[in-house]
Parts: structure tokens; sequence; C-alpha cells
């Protein structure tokens, strides 16, 4: 065998190893972050990366975690459907759907998400402004619970929704009595202080395959916040607290 092909071999393979070690690494580094955020240690690494690989990545990625977002908002809102009927035996279907939507809505699962600390986890493009004003982190904390739905099934599923999320981070009294409709709230406050109010979609724009859309808040003609979401009524609802922040009204 040719002593330059001998090398280039030894080289190659070096290299290989490096790369190998390189990912063995990365993956330890995340099985322990997820251990520390999740309260368990998981089986299939695969399974939270996907879940924190957000679409807008600038490297070049077949695979997004989106699909895993379907599935896990999908369990989340059967737990915490089941949760809110044995916690409040005597409200009427009513009071509980109402309830429900304001614990699942993305507002709160990115508030959510980013005291987890989920934000320092999920690979996105760090480059787009937008997106940190969107509630990808939200979008990736479901994401996160079709993961661990794969990966350790229903009962665990449940386990970390309650303990980890609901118990640690949502105040059930204060969102009983708190309106978290920030729009609805915004065109109260414009009634009342006899304000022309109108949202106007400023700027659509692609993000690989899928839209991306900024709203304005326009207050007598005049811009005064803005929010960015994949749909204009998330975009609305981004726009909407942030209007409310400026007018002291929050």
């Amino acid at each position: 065998m040719p002593q330059s092909f001998s090398r280039n071999i030894q080289n190659n393979l070096r290299s290989l190893t490096r790369i190998l070690k390189l990912f063995s690494s990365e993956d330890k580094e995340l099985s322990s972050q997820l251990e520390h955020l999740l309260g368990f240690k998981p089986k299939r690494v695969a399974y939270y990366q996907l879940a924190l690989m957000h679409r807008s990545r600038p490297e070049e990625t077949t695979d997004s975690n989106e699909r895993l977002e379907f599935l896990g908002d999908a369990i989340l809102g059967a737990i915490i459907a089941e949760y809110l009927f044995k916690k409040y035996p005597y409200q009427p279907e009513g009071y509980l759907t109402e309830l429900r939507s304001r614990i699942v809505r993305r507002e709160t699962m990115n508030n959510v998400a980013l005291r987890m600390g989920l934000n320092k986890m999920v690979q996105y493009n760090n480059n787009d402004r937008g997106l940190k004003n969107s509630h990808i982190f939200g979008n990736a904390l479901e994401a996160l619970i079709g993961a661990v739905y794969l990966d350790q099934g229903f009962t665990k599923t449940r386990k970390f929704v309650l303990n980890q999320m609901v118990k640690a981070f949502i105040d059930l009294d204060t969102m009983e009595s708190t309106d978290t409709n920030y729009k609805n709230q915004l065109l109260t406050w414009s009634q009342k202080n006899n304000r022309v109010l109108t949202f106007d979609t400023i700027d659509e724009k692609t993000e690989h395959t899928r839209k991306l859309f900024t709203v304005g808040v326009f207050l007598d003609g005049e811009l005064l916040a803005s929010g960015t979401g994949y749909n204009k009524k998330d975009a609305g609802q981004v726009a909407a607290q942030e209007a409310l922040k400026k007018i002291g009204n929050e």
C-alpha cells in the first residue's frame, strides 16, 4: 500500500474520530441539560434534539420541530383538560374551556418556556430579531412535550407537564382573574378614551415555506407598537401586548 494512501486513511480516521467525539460530547451535554429541565434522564436524545430545532436555523436542515409541536399541543390539551376537570368538580364546561384556553395559549406557553430557560436551548436563526419577539419558544415547549411522550409515554409526560410546568410556573388563581387577551384589553381602553385604534399588517414574508407576519397597532393613525408571528392573530396579540406596555395599561 503506498505510504501517501496510508497517511490519508489515517488522517481520515482521526478526523472521523474527532467528529464522533464532538457529537458524543454534545449529546452528553444536552442530555445533562434535559435531565435538569425535565426531572428525568432522557432515553432517546434525538427526539429532544428535533424538538429544539426551529426551521429558521441558518444551516441546511431537512427537519424541524413542527410535527412534534403538533403532537405536543394535542397531548398538552388533553392533560390540562383532565387536570382542570378533577381540580374544579363543580365548575361548568364553559369555565373549564376558558381556563384551559388561557393555560395552553401561545402567550402562556412562551412565558413558561422563557422562565424554564428553554430559549437558551432552542436552535434558531439568532439574526432574525422578529423571531425573538414571536412564540417560537412556546412552540418548542409544545414540541418538547411531544418528545417526552414519544420517549417516556403518557404517564411520564403528564407528570412533567403538571409538575415541571403548571405547578412550577402557572398561577391558576391569577390566571382565573386575569384577562390575557391583550387585543380585547387594548380595544376596551381605546373605546373608554375615545381613541381610534386599528390593527394592520405592515409586513409579510416567507421563511422557508412558512409565512411570517408583522402586525402594527395604530393609535389615531400613528404606529404605536408592532408584533411578529406565524399568523396574523398571534402577531396582533404580541403587538397589542407591546402597545399596552407603552400606554401603561398592562
